[in-house]
């Protein structure tokens, strides 16, 4: 079974941003320095409600690099955190905890049917983890970091654990447009399991407060201020087959994705149904 099957409907975190044209430029915040492959819609700044949200029994951190070290242990022993991302806040985890993956799942109330994507520091080290032999040379480097998820095969030379996402072929995969999310990437040297803070079939979180009954179950909630991404899901898009590509969900980046898969020669396939 493939996890493109699923993707459509199960990845309420993979949301994106909207354009932001005609909105004046907010202020850049070093560690939240952004990457950019696609346009200059969504850039953010702390100033915009850092750590606004009474700090409850010292859980709330502010995203910065300084504290990165923290959300790494934290993680090598199995926690959960909350990290703003490029798009919107999300639970995170080791990806190859079972114990970990397994308490994502409880805390927002979801079925294990459901799957779960990954993100990875880097678009080199997507290939640790799935297939990317296949695709056009600097393809992913065209369109990541940014709002994209990548379908792609996970194949038997994947250091991912089976337990993850069992019974499924595919992987979705991100690269967030977010230092502070790259940098516990890197530094965990793994791959996070990456999914929405928010309780299952409830609105996604743009702010730390959106998800505040939810803290409890943090080993810490890093705050980025209020992400300016909106509600509107990610462009899923399905690279598993060769030489084709099929969007699972348009999200706020399908006009960019698309020509930049069309420019490396790739067919879209017509959406099922």
């Amino acid at each position: 079974m493939s996890f493109s099957i699923r993707i459509a409907e199960k990845l309420p975190l993979l949301s994106s941003r909207v354009s932001l044209i005609g909105v004046p430029k907010l202020r850049f915040v070093s560690f939240l320095h952004l990457n950019r492959r696609f346009p200059k819609k969504m850039a953010f700044s702390l100033e915009n409600g850092q750590v606004s949200v009474e700090n409850k029994a010292g859980l709330v951190r502010p995203a910065t690099e300084a504290h990165a070290e923290e959300a790494i242990q934290a993680l090598k022993t199995g926690k959960v955190i909350a990290v703003p991302t490029d798009t919107l806040y999300g639970f995170a985890c080791d990806a190859c905890s079972l114990e970990a993956v397994n308490r994502i799942y409880e805390i927002k109330g979801r079925k294990h049917t459901s799957p779960l994507a990954i993100c990875v520091g880097d678009v080199s080290d997507i290939n640790r983890f799935a297939v990317t032999d296949h695709l056009p040379h600097g393809l992913l480097d065209s369109l990541l970091p940014g709002p994209v998820t990548v379908v792609l095969s996970r194949g038997e030379s994947s250091n991912l654990e089976k337990s993850l996402n069992p019974g499924l072929e595919s992987i979705g995969v991100r690269v967030p447009d977010s230092n502070f999310v790259r940098v516990i990437a890197r530094g965990l040297e793994s791959a996070l399991a990456l999914t929405s803070a928010n309780l299952t079939g409830q609105p996604s979180s743009v702010s730390i407060k959106d998800f505040e009954n939810l803290w409890e179950h943090c080993a810490y909630v890093y705050d980025g201020g209020v992400l300016p991404s909106g509600r509107a899901g990610s462009t899923v898009v399905d690279l598993t087959r060769l030489g084709k590509f099929k969007i699972l969900r348009p999200g706020s980046a399908k006009e960019e994705t698309t020509a930049i898969l069309e420019k490396h020669s790739l067919v879209e396939e017509p959406a099922a149904g």
